[in-house]
């Protein structure tokens, strides 16, 4: 069983005006599919944001980071897996995420998020 959220409000991050009523739209609603076939999410982000953010939560689970887009153009897939997930997010259509060959381990509940702008990571050495 797949599923994603319909809508979204936005991705907020610290010093960042928000519109909280302009929402990512995400389809399908419900998504159910047997082993082995192939699931299609897609989403529409707030427009004028120029990051795009795919999370997996597996129930009972935390949220986990998948993939990012910065202007259509993959950002940070260090939390993609490598086999059978493909995301896309071509300008002036949605953004997408695909399983190939669905496995029992991929059911969970995908978000997709956007945001204007986002925060790098400093670590202190």
């Amino acid at each position: 069983v797949f599923s994603t959220r319909k809508t979204c409000q936005p991705l907020c991050l610290p010093l960042t005006l928000c519109t909280l009523n302009a929402k990512v739209m995400q389809t399908p609603g419900h998504l159910v599919k047997g082993k082995g076939q192939k699931a299609k999410m897609e989403c529409v982000p707030i427009k004028g944001h120029s990051y795009v953010f795919w999370y997996q939560q597996i129930p009972a689970k935390e949220f986990k980071f998948l993939i990012s887009f910065q202007d259509n153009a993959v950002f940070d897939k260090t939390g993609m897996p490598t086999q059978r997930f493909l995301a896309f997010c071509p300008k002036n259509s949605p953004c997408s995420l695909e399983i190939e060959r669905t496995e029992l381990q991929d059911s969970a509940v995908y978000f997709c998020a956007s945001s204007e702008s986002t925060v790098l990571n400093i670590s202190k050495s």
